[in-house]
């Protein structure tokens, strides 16, 4: 509890310019974690989509169906299902215009699966940037404060006669108060992008390999279609 005050004390009697680089790492702080719970919370529930999604994909269903139950829902689509539901749709509209050849039906699926995939990989990746400009920045602002801190103790020495170390040391305690806070703020940022930016990777593979199969399916619909 007096190690807790002190640190209070020490942050209180800091320079205006020093409270504000803590104020400012506070709320960077703050807003990382709730980035990381908030991100944590939306890739959990992708994976947990995907693997339904794909349950049902696979277990036979017939896809008119299971297209006709996702676009039913009025809901919108995320994930896997964004992904069919765009290849899919695709491949209806083009299915119903005359002299369409199976290549080309293909490939309109494709291009519209293409696009719901990187859509979503955008999704997944929403604020992630934020919590590489903390982990990155936030140890430099840090420092700054403590810099400025430093400056300012070792200033006030100019008007004494003799200097000791006792008259710089609250200043420069101060002032380090600063460089923790912002490792304080940069290493939860670092280890959550870290952990995500590898969560969505993962997603995107999966998300990429359901496209190619999906698309060797609909090759084979669209041959048989034609009659070849």
């Amino acid at each position: 509890m007096q190690n807790e005050l002190q640190i209070w004390q020490l942050v209180m009697e800091a320079s205006w310019l020093v409270k504000g680089v803590m104020a400012l790492l506070l709320a960077a702080s703050v807003a990382s974690w709730m980035v990381i719970f908030r991100k944590r919370q939306i890739l959990a529930k992708a994976g947990k989509a995907a693997d339904t999604f794909e349950e049902r994909f696979w277990s036979g269903t017939d896809l008119t169906q299971l297209h006709e139950g996702i676009t039913g829902a009025h809901r919108i689509t995320r994930g896997m299902e964004r992904i069919f539901d765009a290849g899919f749709a695709e491949f209806l509209r083009m299915r119903e215009q005359s002299r369409m050849s199976p290549n080309a039906m293909v490939e309109g699926s494709q291009r519209a699966m293409r696009i719901a995939l990187t859509r979503e990989t955008e999704d997944l990746e929403h604020h992630l940037n934020f919590l590489a400009t903390v982990g990155s920045t936030s140890p430099y602002v840090g420092l700054f404060g403590t810099v400025w801190g430093i400056m300012t103790s070792f200033h006030q020495l100019a008007n004494v006669n003799q200097a000791t170390i006792a008259m710089v040391a609250p200043g420069i305690s101060e002032a380090l108060v600063a460089t923790a806070m912002g490792l304080f703020a940069a290493i939860p940022a670092v280890i959550g992008y870290n952990r995500f930016s590898y969560q969505v990777d993962r997603l995107e593979v999966r998300y990429d390999n359901f496209k190619e199969e999906f698309s060797s399916i609909l090759q084979r619909q669209a041959h048989a279609l034609s009659g070849e």
